[in-house]
C-alpha cells in the first residue's frame, strides 16, 4: 500500500531536521505497533541519506558491529577498530556531526533495555557531553510503552528530560481512511468504509494487509484475517503479551469481560474474580487501551463508571479471535466467519458511534463530545457534542438504519438529561439521527 496521510507530522519532522543542521536535537516516536511510526520517519528523512539502526535482540558486540558496517556505508567513513559498546558506535557518529550534520534513526529503542540496560546510562552520558556542539538529528522510536515510559518518563531514568521533541502517533483519522479505500475501490460504499474502521480503526499496518489483498468489502475482510496463516490471528496476543509480559492473564480478563459487553467495574471484578483496579489502571494510564467512560457532564469523578477498549482492531480480537480461539484450534475457520457475520450488524453499530466521535474530532466540529446515560439505564443519548464558541449543544441517536430513529424518543432523553443538568437549558440545542448515510 502506499503511503497515505501524515503531512503534518512529515512538515515537523523536516522542520526540526533542518534546525539540527545548527544545533543537536533529540526526538522521540512512540505509538502502539503497526501504527506506522517507521514509515512515517522513513518518509520524512528519505528524501536524503540517514543512518538506520534498527535494534534487535542480539549480544551487544554483533549489534554493534552491524551499526558500525552502517555507519561506513552511508557516511563513507572507515571505523576505527572493532567495536564492542553501543556507546562506541553512537560517540563516533555524535562526533562526526559536529562537522558534518546528519539524521540517526533507532527503532525499536526500547530494546536496549533487554540486550543490556546499561547502554540507556551510557547513552545519557555520550548525548550530554556533545549535546552542546553535535550537529544532529536523533530521532528514536519504540512500539512497547511500558518500557519506552521507563526510559524516558520515569523521573529516575538516565534519559529523562533529554529530548527536544516527542511524538505520539495515533492510527489514521476516518477521512484518511476513507481515501486509503477510495485508492482501492473507487466504488466503496459506506458498508465497505465502516467494517475497514470496525476492523481495524485505522491501524496503518492491518489496512495495509487488507488492502494490498484486494479485502475491500467486509466479507473478504473477515475472509481475509480468519484463514489458515493469517496474521491477525496471533496478532492481538503478540502484540499484548510483549506489552504486559508474564503476567499477561488477568489484563487478558479484563479486555475479554469488557469486549463482551461487561463494562462496569462490578461486572469486570466478577470477571476476574478479585480486584481490577491495578489492572484497569494500568490499561487506562500506561497502555491507553482502555479508557473510563462516564455520563456527560456528570461532576463526581467516579460515578456512574463504564469502560471501553480504545483500540478497534484489539475490540475485534477479544471479542470473536480470542473468544472463539477453541474453534480456530479445531481450524473451524468457516464457523468462526459465520458468527463473525451472524452479529457485525450489532457490532459494527457500536463501532459506528466511535467513527462518528472520531469525525467530528478530525472536523474540529465540536469542543466536547461525550455520552449521556443515566443511572438506572431507562435513558441514554449516543452523542452530546458540545461547541463553546458557538454556544450550541447537539444531541445525536447513532444508527445504522436512520429510518429506525424515533426523533420523539430522543426528544424524552434530552428532556430527562436537562433535569439533571440545568444549566445547559439556555443552550441552542439541536437533536438528530447519524446513520451510515453520514459517513
Amino acid at each position: 500500500m502506499e503511503f497515505f496521510g501524515r503531512e503534518e507530522e512529515i512538515r515537523e519532522l523536516r522542520r526540526i531536521r533542518e534546525r539540527a543542521r545548527a544545533s543537536a536535537h533529540f526526538t522521540v516516536i512512540t505509538g502502539r505497533r503497526r501504527v506506522g511510526k517507521t514509515e512515517l520517519v522513513k518518509k520524512a528523512m528519505g528524501d536524503e541519506p540517514y543512518l538506520y539502526f534498527y535494534v534487535t535482540k542480539k549480544a551487544q558486540p554483533e549489534l554493534c558491529e552491524e551499526f558500525r558496517q552502517i555507519v561506513e556505508t552511508v557516511l563513507g567513513v572507515p571505523f576505527p577498530g572493532r567495536v564492542e559498546r553501543f556507546s562506541d558506535v553512537l560517540r563516533f557518529v555524535l562526533d562526526r556531526s559536529v562537522e558534518h550534520p546528519l539524521t540517526l534513526f533507532i527503532d525499536e529503542f526500547q530494546d536496549f533495555l533487554k540486550i543490556d540496560a546499561s547502554i540507556i546510562g551510557d547513552f545519557a552520558r555520550e548525548w550530554d557531553g556533545y549535546q552542546a556542539k553535535a550537529r544532529i538529528n536523533l530521532v528514536v522510536c519504540g512500539s512497547i510503552d511500558r518500557l519506552m515510559g521507563k526510559i524516558f518518563k520515569d523521573g529516575q531514568a538516565p534519559l529523562y528530560g533529554r529530548n527536544t521533541a516527542e511524538f505520539r502517533i495515533e492510527p489514521f483519522g476516518v477521512s484518511i481512511l476513507r481515501e486509503i479505500l477510495l485508492a482501492h475501490k473507487p466504488d466503496c460504499s459506506q458498508e465497505d468504509l465502516l467494517a475497514l474502521w470496525t476492523f481495524t480503526g485505522g491501524v496503518a499496518r492491518h489496512v495495509a494487509l487488507l488492502m494490498d489483498e484486494g479485502a475491500t468489502s467486509m466479507e473478504a475482510m473477515v475472509e481475509r484475517m480468519v484463514r489458515i496463516g493469517s496474521p491477525f490471528l496471533g496478532e492481538g496476543k503478540a502484540l499484548l503479551v510483549e506489552e504486559f509480559g508474564k503476567d499477561y492473564g488477568g489484563y487478558f480478563t479484563v479486555l475479554s469481560s469488557i469486549a463482551a459487553g461487561r463494562t462496569r467495574r462490578t461486572e469486570i471484578e466478577q470477571a476476574l474474580g478479585g480486584s481490577a483496579g491495578g489492572y484497569i489502571t494500568k490499561l487506562e494510564d500506561e497502555y491507553g487501551l482502555v479508557s473510563k467512560r462516564q455520563p456527560a457532564y456528570e461532576r463526581a469523578p467516579n460515578k456512574n463508571c463504564v469502560y471501553a477498549i480504545t483500540d478497534n482492531f484489539l475490540r475485534f480480537w477479544f471479542r470473536f479471535i480470542w473468544k472463539y480461539a477453541y474453534l480456530l484450534e479445531l481450524r473451524y475457520y468457516g464457523e468462526l466467519r459465520e458468527i463473525i457475520a451472524r452479529d457485525y450488524k450489532a457490532f459494527s453499530g457500536l463501532a459506528l458511534e466511535g467513527y462518528f466521535r472520531a469525525k467530528f474530532v478530525g472536523e474540529h466540529a465540536y469542543t466536547k463530545i461525550g455520552s449521556w446515560w443515566d443511572r438506572k439505564g431507562e435513558n441514554e443519548i449516543d452523542l452530546v457534542c458540545e461547541n463553546e464558541f458557538t454556544n450550541k449543544l447537539d444531541f445525536y441517536d447513532v444508527k445504522r438504519d436512520a429510518s429506525r430513529f424515533d426523533q420523539a424518543l430522543l426528544l424524552r432523553k434530552v428532556d430527562a438529561f436537562l433535569a439533571k443538568n440545568p444549566v445547559l437549558k439556555s443552550r441552542e440545542t439541536t437533536l438528530g439521527c447519524l446513520s451510515m448515510a453520514d459517513m
